[in-house]
């Protein structure tokens, strides 16, 4: 009998015939105390294992049913060791008994497992491993372990597979085995237990009607949610992986209800509470299309009677106004500003970029100014003096329009009289962002707001993500502009590279030369801003070469972009600073270093630096061989297309709604379950559904919205 067992039956042995009371009120006083530390350590690790879950967001039942599978594995098979060794670089589940166990340290510290079974034996590597695990792969230990084949020096052999310690002849799973997202400190087995346990305490309901679920073909919710956590053993399993299975379609259409009700009910809130109306298109307005030297496109003509029908509402405008590079989104941002001027209220224009901000100011005040209008300008970087000067024309309503960073949203920044914020690159700003600056405004009113975008979203990534937005599309270019023509290098001719920007600037041309780094780094090697500037500054000593990046002082990077803007530089070195706002017609030819390490959206903005002007263009891109999969594809369509809504498109189907929105800044709660990319036709049906609930049932929209968000509707667009 083990130790440990002994001990445990000693202690529930009655104390010998001769022992003293004394003897006995001790023994007591001790079996207590250990069943006391017993319960109060199964106490301690259930309450860990609660925490954990927590981190995991589970901490109601429903949290654990809908925390659904992400993938599944089918341990229903076990295959030969012999049988195995045919389908190397595929899963396969083995089992045999243990025959050699050792730490190695060549090439690093590792443990080396040797199973064995009668047709053959397959190796066992652990990188990264516990002293618990050594006690556990024992030689002659029989276990199963799952994993990719893979043939080393060794024979066949399985990196960090998943194992357990079974007997001979155990029995074997007869459905798929579901594998759940997880965290440090969570095994998969204490998460299926979880699960199960949640699955028997819930009191099951639909917030969906029997007949609407008919209707739309769906099956119930309980169905689908055991079908997906314990699938049976006839389940069609191609369907259940590739999560076209109907207990999927049931899960996706839920979440997407979910989201668009949530959406929608935002934008019904938002419009139940006043905003001024600004319906004059007055002098100023009429003075500002007047001195443009140019007319207006059809799309800027159309995007701009939209915005100005809703300033002319008592309901604050929530419009997102996106448009391709370079299609005069600032025009129709600074005649929606024109119009608040007209009607006797503040404008204000917030940028991510004090670059970018500097732009929008410089172009705008050019325009405004001269037709009376005062602007202020207020960023991080001015002195306090220059500061508190900006504050004081904001609060008197002196300045009418005011430019710049999130310096806009600090709280000793107080409008006078704040009818309209304008905020540019939107999905770089934060929901509390945009909220401070819309709280600015006069108390109990909600100013009117025109978000821009230079991404273009695709419809169904629109219909899904901003389903609470109206959504405007200048998806027209205004005249004259040239088509960029992009061209696809290996670095290795770089020098062929440097001599065509050599020759550009001869003719008169600027050039734009972007890196994605500053400085050195061990993991990327990537050449750097500063190595690029220098070897550019040594190879070309008969032109003017500036460098620009995010380390430099505000004040030095203004007389950069200056100089390059004034033509007394001819090459400009950059990191992605200038990815959005500089304007600079005469620069016609762009380099991009290392294009392989950047997104599509963002080489998209950053070509749309040149073609600006009437001159012909081009953009280079340099890329380090070989390229992998998707870094070939992305240099593909950069190539072959200039169309921004093409490449949003291909960009959301390379990286997905939560990436292509950036860093979810955009403050709602990505999809888990749904793909935009196949199943567009659930969010049609999902969108209609909204719109019906939110009109007819409360009470659905209030329990279908308890189900998936819970307390979490904070993620709501402001």
């Amino acid at each position: 009998m083990a130790a440990e067992d002994q001990n445990a039956c000693a202690e529930t042995l009655p104390p010998p015939a001769a022992a003293t009371g004394s003897s006995r009120k001790k023994a007591a006083v001790k079996t207590a105390a250990n069943q006391h530390d017993t319960k109060s350590t199964a106490k301690n690790n259930t309450s860990k294992a609660s925490e954990k879950l927590a981190r995991l967001g589970l901490r109601k039942d429903m949290d654990f049913a809908l925390h659904l599978p992400m993938r599944y594995e089918d341990e229903t098979v076990v295959t030969s060791m012999h049988d195995a060794g045919f389908r190397g670089g595929s899963n396969v589940q083995i089992e045999g008994v243990i025959t050699e166990s050792d730490v190695q340290y060549r090439p690093r510290r590792q443990l080396v497992v040797t199973i064995a079974d009668d047709s053959g034996q397959v190796v066992l590597r652990f990188l990264n491993f516990y002293g618990s695990q050594i006690k556990q792969l024992a030689v002659g230990i029989r276990i199963r372990a799952r994993g990719e084949l893979r043939h080393g020096f060794l024979g066949a052999e399985m990196v960090h597979p998943t194992y357990k310690i079974v007997v001979e002849g155990a029995p074997l799973p007869t459905v798929l085995t579901p594998v759940y997202h997880s965290a440090e400190g969570v095994p998969q087995a204490l998460l299926r237990k979880a699960i199960s346990n949640a699955l028997l305490r819930i009191q099951w309901r639909d917030t969906l009607s029997a007949s609407r679920l008919a209707a739309l073909g769906l099956q119930s919710f309980e169905a689908s949610v055991r079908t997906l956590h314990n699938p049976p053993p006839d389940i069609d399993q191609h369907s259940l992986i590739e999560r076209e299975h109907p207990a999927w379609e049931r899960m996706k259409f839920d979440e997407l209800l979910a989201q668009q009700l949530s959406l929608k009910r935002a934008q019904i809130t938002r419009r139940s509470k006043g905003a001024s109306a600004l319906p004059i298109v007055g002098e100023l307005s009429n003075a500002f299309l007047l001195n443009l030297p140019f007319s207006l496109t059809g799309a800027q003509e159309k995007v701009l009677a939209e915005i100005r029908a809703d300033l002319r509402e008592q309901f604050p405008m929530q419009r997102l106004l996106q448009g391709d590079v370079g299609s005069g989104k600032t025009i129709v941002a600074a005649l929606a500003a024109a119009q608040a001027i007209d009607n006797g209220f503040q404008a204000a224009m917030m940028a991510p970029t004090e670059i970018l901000a500097e732009q929008h100011f410089k172009k705008i005040a050019t325009w405004l100014e001269p037709l009376g209008v005062k602007t202020a300008w207020l960023t991080g970087s001015l002195k306090k003096k220059e500061k508190d000067l900006a504050n004081a024309l904001i609060s008197s309503g002196e300045a009418q329009l005011v430019i710049g960073t999130h310096a806009l949203i600090q709280d000793s920044v107080q409008f006078k009289k704040l009818g309209l914020v304008i905020v540019d690159e939107q999905h770089r700003f934060g929901v509390s962002q945009r909220l401070n600056l819309a709280n600015k405004a006069e108390a109990g009113k909600v100013p009117h707001q025109l978000m821009m975008s230079a991404t273009p979203i695709p419809r169904t990534l629109a219909m899904t993500y901003f389903a609470d937005l109206e959504v405007s599309v200048i998806d027209e270019l205004p005249p004259g502009r040239t088509p960029i023509v992009t061209r696809v290098i290996d670095q290795n001719r770089r020098e062929e590279v440097i001599a065509r920007v050599h020759a550009a600037t001869q003719e008169g041309k600027q050039v734009y030369w972007v890196c994605p780094l500053i400085e050195e780094s061990e993991t990327l090697q990537l050449q750097t801003a500063t190595d690029t500037h220098a070897m550019l500054a040594a190879a070309l000593p008969d032109i003017q070469v500036g460098l620009v990046h995010g380390r430099l002082k505000p004040a030095e990077k203004q007389a950069v972009m200056e100089d390059f803007i004034q033509h007394r530089s001819q090459l400009l070195v950059a990191t992605t600073v200038i990815e959005v706002g500089v304007d600079v017609p005469n620069a016609s030819l762009m380099v991009i270093e290392h294009a392989e390490r950047f997104g599509l959206s963002q080489l998209h903005q950053l070509r749309g630096r040149v073609g600006r002007g009437a001159a012909a263009s081009a953009c280079l891109l340099l890329y380090q061989g070989p390229l992998g999969g998707t870094a070939r594809q992305r240099l593909a369509i950069m190539r072959e297309s200039n169309d921004g809504f093409e490449i949003a498109r291909k960009d959301l189907e390379l990286r997905g709604p939560g990436e292509f929105l950036g860093a979810r800044q955009s403050g709602e709660a990505m999809l888990r379950f749904a793909n935009l990319d196949t199943d567009q036709w659930l969010v049609e049906k999902a969108r209609n559904l909204a719109c019906e609930l939110l009109s007819n049932d409360p009470l659905t929209v209030a329990a279908h919205l308890e189900r998936w968000l819970g307390n979490r509707e904070e993620f709501l667009r402001v």
